[in-house]
């Protein structure tokens, strides 16, 4: 198997997460607020749950499948609070950021904000995450038992790769609070170092890593502005320089990296522009890069790949399908989406994704659950009429 992409045909994958069912919600609830449940019906449940999920990718033609990302607790990022050790959550009020970052948006539709944020479906508390003590990976049982229900997922479906999704140094903790490390740089390689332990047993395990890093391109309009980037490229260059260290030792061609301007389905008028980002996205050596294509903000910026040349032995996997809309995109919208970026880096070099994910964590999803696969398939359908398109 491979994540490198097909010589005959446009592959499909995507993000990641994906709508948890019912009854791994009620758990992770019980989970989360501290509550008693029963450790092995909960084993049982999120195994059964990550073998239906893969099973109805393969259904519906995803050739790259994750676990849905059910084994995570609260969110996409903030799992990694119980598999790293030396922080402290602290449940205060003081400095807790919102569920979407102060930015242009919240400060040109606050209405809408005040609304939107009261309707997210949010359980637990954020706190502050307090570094109080050495950074070290301590999640071993926790993504042992992630990778042990994908592989035995994956081994009763016809599929071509299978990956797990692991967050980015930039987004684990991208305000510092941190009372034990010298220097910003010093902490923030420490959460490299721990984190390269995860990487690197995802992969000694035979699946694909995949980055996710929301936060890289979001904190532009919280630390930048359009007069002045210095601020924020400071900022960012530090942390692609953390998950550059963070990826040692991973192959290429089996780590993906993922960048997205925040799942919320917002205005994000305040987003910063892919051309001001790409340069630090192409420093990060994955073997593809997962990019958004299908949202209305970013769509127009395939273009580009007209003046980037995308390194050799690299892959985009656009966004072709949107999280944020429960409108369903025809297959010939994605297959024209593909066809016109393959144009330009490459037919062997596009692989056909989504957005981001359909659900943020397990208490928050992006489209009713029958629309998130009903995506997934005229994704999958849209890249065979590409295919028939590009290779004949």
């Amino acid at each position: 198997m491979t994540s490198s992409g097909s010589t005959d045909r446009i592959l499909t994958t995507h993000v990641g997460s994906l709508i948890r069912p019912p009854e791994l919600v009620e758990i992770l609830k019980l989970r989360e607020y501290g509550k008693p449940y029963d450790e092995d019906a909960y084993a049982k449940v999120l195994a059964k749950a990550v073998a239906d999920v893969v099973r109805r990718q393969a259904e519906v033609g995803v050739d790259i499948v994750s676990d849905g990302e059910f084994g995570k607790s609260v969110s996409w990022s903030r799992y990694v609070r119980e598999r790293l050790g030396g922080f402290e959550l602290r449940e205060d009020t003081a400095n807790i950021p919102a569920v979407v970052p102060e930015g242009t948006d919240k400060r040109r539709f606050p209405e809408f904000y005040a609304e939107y944020e009261t309707k997210q479906g949010f359980v637990g508390t954020l706190g502050n995450w307090v570094c109080v003590g050495p950074v070290e990976y301590v999640g071993q049982a926790a993504l042992q038992r992630d990778i042990d229900n994908l592989k035995a997922a994956v081994a009763g479906v016809d599929v071509v790769d299978a990956f797990l999704p692991v967050v980015a140094p930039a987004s684990v903790v991208p305000w510092r609070r941190d009372e034990y490390y010298d220097s910003e740089e010093e902490f923030v390689f420490a959460v490299a170092d721990a984190l390269n332990v995860e990487y690197r047993t995802i992969v000694d395990a035979g699946l694909i890593v995949q980055v996710d890093d929301a936060y890289l391109p979001m904190m532009y309009d919280t630390l930048g502005s359009p007069e002045d980037l210095g601020e924020y490229r400071a900022w960012a260059e530090l942390r692609i320089e953390a998950l550059v260290r963070a990826l040692d030792g991973i192959p290429q061609d089996r780590c993906r990296y993922h960048v997205c301007w925040g799942s919320w389905n917002a205005p994000h008028t305040g987003d910063v522009a892919l051309q001001d980002i790409i340069d630090l996205i192409l420093r990060v050596p994955a073997g593809a890069y997962l990019i958004e294509q299908a949202n209305p903000r970013h769509e127009h910026e395939w273009r580009v790949w007209e003046h980037v040349e995308l390194p050799a032995g690299r892959k985009v996997i656009p966004g072709l399908v949107s999280h944020a809309t429960n409108v369903v995109e025809h297959p010939e919208l994605v297959a024209e989406r593909i066809v016109r970026l393959a144009e330009i880096v490459g037919r062997e070099n596009v692989l056909a994704g989504t957005d981001c994910g359909f659900a943020q964590g397990p208490f928050v999803q992006r489209v009713h659950p029958s629309i998130q696969w009903a995506k997934l398939q005229a994704l999958a359908d849209g890249a065979r009429l590409a295919t028939e398109r590009l290779f004949g």
